[in-house]
């Protein structure tokens, strides 16, 4: 089975997260995403992020009954910060049967060139990038293993949520329903 890994903080899961991993999962030779929800981004402070479980449990809630999705804590066990290359010979080594391919922003694919071992990652594994708007995915684009892939895209952003959690305004409409009704039932976020 070829597996997409969608890599995220998902602090917390937003519509836009799930239009991506949805088309991937339906529009591409993906036959499954896997939503790894992501201790510690290297590139990104921890300092905002809400407990790996919490944003674990909210991604479960966001994906529902789509049998084409499945949220993962695949990292929360492993060394930190969570390296790709290291998650992907982990995956690699446990589900052998599988074959694995990343989906990213194409803002990541420009800054590829930083991640740890990024031309092993190249060398063994497809890349699926959601173009984003005014940012230039860089000369990588055209590597045989790049798939650029016109996804639907929405102006939402995990920070936007946020900073409307903390204020006391409304999300609803930009986390699913079930997300919502989780988030409006708790101080996640709101202290």
């Amino acid at each position: 089975m070829k597996i997409g890994l969608f890599f995220g903080s998902f602090n917390p899961i937003h519509i836009g997260h799930l239009i991506i991993a949805n088309f991937m999962a339906t529009r591409t030779d993906l036959e499954k995403v896997w939503l790894i929800v992501s201790p510690q981004n290297p590139l990104k402070p921890k300092k905002t992020l809400a407990r790996d479980h919490d944003r674990l449990h909210l991604v479960r809630l966001g994906i529902g009954d789509n049998p084409k999705l499945q949220a993962s804590n695949v990292e929360f066990d492993l060394p930190k910060p969570s390296y790709t290359i290291d998650t992907l010979a982990f995956l690699k080594e446990k589900h052998p049967g599988h074959e694995f391919a990343l989906i990213m922003g194409g803002d990541n694919l420009a800054s590829l060139h930083l991640w740890k071992n990024y031309e092993q990652i190249l060398a063994g594994y497809d890349i699926y990038v959601y173009k984003r708007p005014s940012f230039d995915p860089g000369e990588l684009a055209s590597h045989p293993r790049i798939h650029m892939c016109e996804a639907p895209l929405l102006d939402i952003s995990a920070t936007y949520i946020r900073d409307c959690l903390r204020n006391g305004d409304s999300v609803r409409y930009m986390v699913p329903d079930a997300v919502w009704e989780y988030l409006e039932s708790g101080t996640l976020y709101r202290k």
